[in-house]
């Protein structure tokens, strides 16, 4: 019961590592906000969180579109009566449509922006306000490990949207500290999710031996970190960058 009377409002609910956050800070005591795009998904999350014995709602909404996001944040409030965990999950990384910026389409750039960084903009928006009022909480961006390499296929839209949350993340812990606001940034490496689709059994072996320990990413490895930092166990860590990537950053890329 590490997060026992938090209340976690959770982007990209539906499946992945967005699913796994649902359904481990559940069982950890949170009543879970579950938001995605993908309504069938987000409901089949709110039900395993329940079949397990959790509190959960589900919200649809496009976390590009501003009202979407207030109506959800306040539906959350309204289902439990405070916030307390913002986890900026929700993202887009399109192998067939972002490309280096020599080949990039306005369109997918600013699609892919508006997802990734103004998504997680418009949850703090509405929801930073809640959780002062809660006494202080936790934002959790996930970036990635793309923010902090160069990768000789780019995709530069997510890259730069990734890149950017980085700067949110560090403005958001200080501006709120005195709030009791902590804010976090994980930087997932390859990890098994619907996300990386295109990966058949071959590409998985090939990146899993890349990884200096040896094996992929699971969402629920990702989740965990994300536990501790929704935690009071993280009580005195805010503007920090956890990267967990199964040590590529230390092997050097």
């Amino acid at each position: 019961m590490r997060l026992k009377d938090k209340v976690a409002l959770i982007t990209g609910a539906g499946m992945g590592q967005g699913r796994a956050a649902c359904l481990v800070f559940a069982r950890e005591g949170a009543p879970i906000v579950a938001l995605d795009i993908d309504a069938d998904a987000g409901q089949e999350t709110v039900a395993l969180v329940q079949k397990k014995g959790g509190e959960a709602i589900f919200c649809p909404c496009d976390v590009a579109f501003e009202e979407q996001v207030q109506k959800s944040v306040a539906a959350g409030v309204a289902a439990f009566g405070r916030l307390n965990i913002l986890y900026n999950n929700a993202a887009v990384l399109w192998r067939d449509k972002d490309f280096g910026v020599t080949a990039t389409i306005e369109a997918n750039w600013n699609r892919v922006m508006d997802i990734n960084l103004k998504g997680a903009v418009w949850v703090c928006k509405y929801g930073v306000p809640e959780l002062i009022k809660a006494g202080g909480g936790s934002i959790i961006n996930t970036a990635s490990l793309s923010a902090l390499l160069g990768f000789t296929v780019a995709q530069d839209a997510y890259t730069c949207s990734k890149g950017a949350l980085i700067s949110l993340t560090r403005s958001l812990a200080i501006v709120h500290a005195r709030d009791n606001i902590r804010a976090n940034t994980i930087h997932p490496g390859p990890v098994d999710t619907p996300m990386q689709k295109q990966w058949d059994e071959e590409t998985k072996k090939a990146i899993a031996e890349w990884v200096p320990l040896g094996r992929l990413a699971q969402p629920e490895d990702i989740a965990n970190c994300a536990l501790f930092l929704a935690s009071d166990e993280s009580s005195y860590i805010t503007g920090a960058e956890i990267v967990v990537d199964g040590g590529i950053m230390v092997k050097g890329g």
